[in-house]
């Protein structure tokens, strides 16, 4: 009898590229890179290999020098020696069409940058007819000013006096570019048909936010992977999607929560991140508009993360971007149960530093600053949660007066 082997589909193998510059300290660039690497992750890509160069700028023709590119070309080589193949190489920056068509050519491997990654990672997450049109048109706009590395091979075939058939030359054009022009056509034709179909579904939207009755709407905003969904979870006693991976999240799920007698919305939205591109946060509109039509923002914060005050400055800067920032808003420091600190030694008298800080000591930071307006817990372990509903149910009311002030019959039972 013949024996069937199922043998593992093996993971795709990754190498990571970043640059050291004035702007971007060598320990900034570790920390972007281990978000890229946690990135690669979550698309199911294995990373073997960091590279990083100290430039004063990206080259303008393959990102890295000459001497850098050629270095991770020879890895390449040798991992491929070893039957160890390299599947991509992912840059932490945006990448234009010149740099990835120069890469491409010279190590001759799959090239992805930090943009392409997150799309293919929404691309994989999108679940509704409203995700997935978002993300297409954010592919298609990703894509259309990079459509002509695609038929670079194609360039100076055909006939035509002159040189070889390009716009300014006389006689017929060749076909790179007749199928260029053709592929443009066919993207904007169809990014028109996106946003037409996403019009509809914000009409729909709207329309379903008027039918809600009069509630206060509550959302829950933050960056990627600081537990915005099981927090969401705790509160409505709902079953959404929650997971150790960067935007678990992307359609945006609305549940009624009532706490004591007071009845509210609560909107678990799409997480933010760092460089993430403008094209993709308009592709978005319409899960952010969530964002924008919410009496009160939730910022939540993963405590735990070593950076977690530049997250706080990414999701302040893109509300500015949306015009929220001026919302009513309270921060939830989440993860208190994962947070560590490194003991100063006694004779150490440099000043101390994040890491130095007890969570008392952060507590005490933040209190001071903020006032009322943060509280830490942990939703996993279910620490202060009750504390958080009561600070909740205390501001959603205050708004709820505020915006239906002949509405209080919510508060008889009191």
């Amino acid at each position: 009898m013949k024996e069937f082997v199922i043998s593992e589909v093996k993971a795709e193998t990754a190498v990571l590229v970043g640059l050291i510059t004035q702007q971007q300290s060598e320990a900034k660039t570790k920390e972007y890179l281990d978000e890229l690497e946690f990135l690669a992750d979550t698309a199911g890509a294995v990373t073997v290999k960091r590279f990083t160069q100290r430039l004063n700028a990206p080259s303008m023709v393959t990102y890295v020098g000459k001497g850098k590119l050629e270095e991770i070309k020879q890895y390449i080589l040798a991992e491929e020696e070893a039957e160890r193949e390299v599947g991509m190489v992912i840059f932490d920056d945006e990448l234009s069409a010149k740099q990835m068509r120069n890469i491409e050519k010279e190590l001759n491997v799959k090239i992805l940058d930090r943009t392409s990654l997150i799309l293919d990672i929404f691309a994989m997450r999108a679940q509704t007819a409203n995700a997935k049109t978002q993300v297409e048109l954010a592919q298609y706009r990703y894509m259309l000013p990079r459509l002509q590395r695609l038929w670079t091979h194609l360039e100076r075939q055909g006939g035509g006096s002159g040189s070889g058939g390009g716009k300014g030359s006389v006689g017929l054009r060749g076909p790179g570019e007749t199928q260029l022009e053709m592929d443009r056509r066919i993207i904007l034709s169809r990014m028109a048909l996106l946003k037409e179909r996403l019009a509809e579904i914000d009409k729909q939207k709207t329309t379903q936010r008027k039918n809600r009755g009069r509630m206060v709407r509550v959302a829950l905003v933050g960056y990627t992977n600081v537990g915005k969904s099981t927090i969401m979870n705790l509160l409505a006693k709902s079953e959404v999607f929650a997971e150790n991976k960067l935007f678990a999240t992307l359609d945006t799920t609305v549940r009624k929560v009532v706490v004591e007698n007071l009845p509210f919305l609560l909107a678990d939205t799409v997480g933010f991140i760092r460089k993430l591109p403008t094209d993709l946060v308009d592709s978005f509109k319409s899960t952010l508009d969530e964002v924008r039509e919410a009496d009160l923002l939730v910022h939540v914060v993963d405590i735990s993360h070593p950076d977690f005050e530049e997250q706080i400055a990414v999701v302040e800067k893109t509300l500015t971007e949306l015009d929220c920032a001026d919302k009513p808003s309270m921060i939830v420091f989440n993860k208190i149960d994962n947070y560590t600190f490194v003991k100063k030694d006694e004779d150490d008298l440099t000043p101390a530093t994040k890491e130095n800080l007890t969570l008392d000591d952060l507590k005490r930071t933040w209190m001071a600053r903020l006032n009322d307006n943060c509280i830490f817990i942990s939703a996993r372990e279910k620490i202060n949660v009750d504390e958080l509903r009561d600070r909740l149910y205390a501001k959603v009311r205050e708004l709820h007066v505020q915006k239906y002030p002949y509405n209080d019959f919510l508060y008889e039972m009191e």
